[in-house]
């Protein structure tokens, strides 16, 4: 009998024509397979040249990312498709707003814990704050999890940026 495979996380960068439709076309190769995705970001990286990058954070066995990687590959509007994971350094960041309700001693503790986590207020009334903290999606986790007991109210989450290291790993532009 096989050892059934393991499931990882990987992070792929895609570079398509920045046009109506395009994302829908990639998103509906994900949801008509049945792939699930964990964190997407989209912009516009190449304004004379109309190309957007779009991050895509999802898991399966290697065999199913292999085959994520190929399909998106065989899409009309795709140049350029990388897995950051596979290719090795890369950076990756999020950035998310964090509402944290609370008054008194919670209030004292939850600024003591935004320093250590390097968040920053952006917004403060006598019974709130919000925070704005960048990082790895694992800091950003564990920052959510320290405010639930002090007040967690609200968290929106940008999903995750990423980019290769290096000058010699820049994703080639057509």
């Amino acid at each position: 009998m096989k050892p059934p495979q393991v499931v990882e996380s990987h992070t792929i960068s895609i570079i398509v024509d920045n046009e109506p439709g395009v994302l829908a076309r990639v998103i509906g190769l994900f949801s008509g397979r049945g792939y699930n995705i964990d964190s997407l970001t989209v912009t516009e990286t190449e304004h004379e040249a109309h190309l957007s990058r779009i991050t895509i954070v999802t898991a399966g066995t290697p065999m199913v990312i292999e085959q994520i990687k190929a399909q998106l590959e065989r899409l009309v509007p795709v140049h350029e498709v990388v897995d950051l994971t596979v290719r090795g350094a890369s950076l990756e960041r999020e950035l998310a707003l964090i509402k944290v309700q609370g008054k008194g001693e919670k209030r004292v503790e939850t600024l003591r814990l935004a320093e250590a986590f390097r968040a920053r207020v952006v917004d403060a009334t006598t019974e709130s704050f919000v925070f704005e903290i960048t990082g790895r999606s694992q800091k950003i986790d564990q920052f959510v999890v320290l405010m639930q007991p002090l007040g967690l109210a609200e968290v929106a989450r940008t999903g995750i940026a990423a980019i290769s290291r290096g000058a010699d790993e820049s994703l080639p532009i057509d």
